[in-house]
C-alpha cells in the first residue's frame, strides 16, 4: 500500500507540479519509482497465501459398523478402538480392515452395509502386501487402480489410503476430499497397523 502510494505521488509532482523538468528531478523520479516497486514487491512476498482446502464430496452411502461372526471379543474391542480412532482423528470417512482372506470389520460411511466386502489378492493390493509399503492414492479421479476398490469404499471417494499390516493384511481408509491425509496422519495410521499386526500375531 505505502509504495503504491509513493508511485502515485511521484507521478503527480512530475505531471502538476513540474513545469519545467531538470536532470535531477528526473534521477530522483527514478529512484522514487524504484523504490516504490521494491515496496510493493516486499509487500506481496509477505503475503501469505492460503491455498483453498479441498472441497468434501457427498459419499453415497450409509454409516454402519459390520463385524466378522468369527471374531472374539477381545479382536471386537481391539478393532473397535482402532476404527474409531481413525474415523475420528485422521481425515477417514470409510474404514476396513481385511486380514488373511477376512474382511474383518467396515465402518463409517459403507457402500453397502450389512455386507462385508470380499478383496482379491492381486493387482495393487497385492503389490502392498508383498512391499510391505502404504499405498496412498491422494486424488482417485487420476488413478486407474481406483477400480480396485470399487463396492469397497462407497461411489464418491476422493482418495484412499492402503496400509499393510505386515504380510497379513490391509487398513483401508477412504476419504471425501482428495488429498486429505497429511504426512502425520500416516504416520499415526502406520502406527495403529503395527498395534494389529501383533494383535493378529
Amino acid at each position: 500500500m505505502t509504495g503504491l502510494l509513493g508511485s502515485v505521488l511521484v507521478l503527480a509532482n512530475r505531471l502538476l507540479f513540474t513545469p519545467e523538468l531538470l536532470a535531477s528531478q528526473s534521477r530522483s523520479d527514478a529512484l522514487g519509482i524504484l523504490l516504490s516497486a521494491v515496496l510493493i514487491l516486499t509487500g506481496l512476498l509477505w503475503q501469505q497465501i492460503q491455498p483453498r482446502p479441498p472441497q468434501a464430496a457427498p459419499l453415497q452411502g450409509s454409516p454402519g459398523c459390520d463385524w466378522h461372526p468369527a471374531l472374539s471379543e477381545r479382536e471386537k474391542l481391539e478393532l473397535a478402538w482402532a476404527s474409531h480412532t481413525l474415523l475420528s482423528t485422521t481425515a477417514a470417512r470409510t474404514v476396513v480392515i481385511w486380514v488373511e482372506g477376512r474382511t474383518l470389520l467396515q465402518r463409517g460411511i459403507l457402500a453397502s452395509p450389512g455386507h462385508l466386502p470380499s478383496l482379491q489378492l492381486q493387482g495393487t493390493l497385492q503389490q502392498v502386501l508383498e512391499t510391505r509399503q502404504p499405498l496412498y492414492l491422494g486424488d482417485l479421479r487420476f488413478f486407474p487402480a481406483r477400480a480396485e476398490f470399487d463396492g469397497l469404499l462407497p461411489p464418491g471417494s476422493q482418495a484412499v489410503l492402503c496400509q499393510p499390516i505386515g504380510q497379513r493384511g490391509w487398513l483401508i481408509l477412504g476419504s471425501d476430499r482428495p488429498r486429505s491425509f497429511s504426512r502425520q496422519e500416516r504416520a499415526w495410521v502406520a502406527a495403529i497397523a503395527d498395534k494389529l499386526e501383533a494383535l493378529f500375531a
